[in-house]
């Protein structure tokens, strides 16, 4: 598996939003005329750009606007994404998630796409109220966050177990559809060398592997119906390490 990661600055931008991100294929530009919103515009064409990076670089595809065009991310009723390159089915499971005006996609190796699948999921390091905690976390889940001292890792634990049940959610293919606590987060090992600490996410359908990291402001938590190794980050990215949150639609909020 591997990872990338853009900011929506990085995104090439039209001269504006009525005109098409040459880079999008003729379907995605279609949605995109659709959205009014500022930041769903955003979140929509940082997650594309991102998404398709991240495949080019995995296929070994180049990266220009007319390669770009042929590869499409479309949705499965469920919600899930699948990845056609003119037309046809990639071959590669894929996950997206954003946040903050950054987004990170996760690609599988070629060839697995019938046999695995995959949740990604980023957050940012932030508040996250008791009653928040009350509402949305299993009694262990709960206890583990109590007995955080110190304010900043009692955040990030909420975030962390919060992320965690997103990225085990899309695996399920349910989303946030369902209830938070029909899936518990136990977080398992101690970070390794290269940043990645191991979690699992049990759930009535069994236990799902996955691995977690804090990237600077930024959580970032995967999830596999198999068990995996962490993914690789790709050369064509981001460093999240040095990332800053962006809010840029508040000034603009609808196009």
């Amino acid at each position: 598996m591997w990872w990338l990661a853009h900011g929506e600055h990085e995104v090439p931008s039209p001269h504006d939003w009525l005109s098409q991100h040459d880079w999008l294929s003729q379907h995605e530009h279609d949605h995109l005329a659709s959205i009014r919103s500022t930041k769903r515009r955003d979140e929509y064409v940082t997650r594309r750009w991102t998404a398709k990076q991240a495949i080019a670089s995995v296929l070994d595809l180049d990266r220009s606007a007319e390669s770009l065009r042929r590869i499409e991310v479309r949705h499965r009723e469920s919600g899930a994404p699948f990845v056609h390159i003119d037309g046809v089915s990639a071959g590669v499971d894929v996950s997206m998630s954003d946040r903050a005006g950054w987004a990170v996609c996760l690609v599988g190796s070629p060839g697995t796409a019938a046999s695995g699948t995959l949740g990604i999921d980023l957050e940012v390091v932030e508040p996250r109220s008791d009653a928040f905690v009350a509402d949305f976390f299993t009694a262990s889940e709960r206890r583990y966050v109590d007995a955080i001292d110190g304010v900043d890792r009692r955040h990030e634990a909420a975030n962390l177990i919060w992320s965690a049940k997103e990225a085990a959610l899309k695996v399920h293919q349910v989303g946030l559809r369902v209830d938070t606590r029909t899936v518990e987060v136990r977080l398992t090992g101690a970070s390794r060398p290269d940043g990645w600490s191991a979690m699992t996410v049990v759930g009535h359908d069994g236990e799902l592997p996955g691995w977690w990291r804090r990237d600077g402001a930024f959580l970032l938590t995967i999830a596999c119906d198999v068990e995996c190794e962490p993914p690789q980050l790709l050369k064509a990215g981001s460093n999240l390490s040095a990332a800053e949150p962006r809010h840029s639609w508040v000034d603009h909020p609808t196009c």
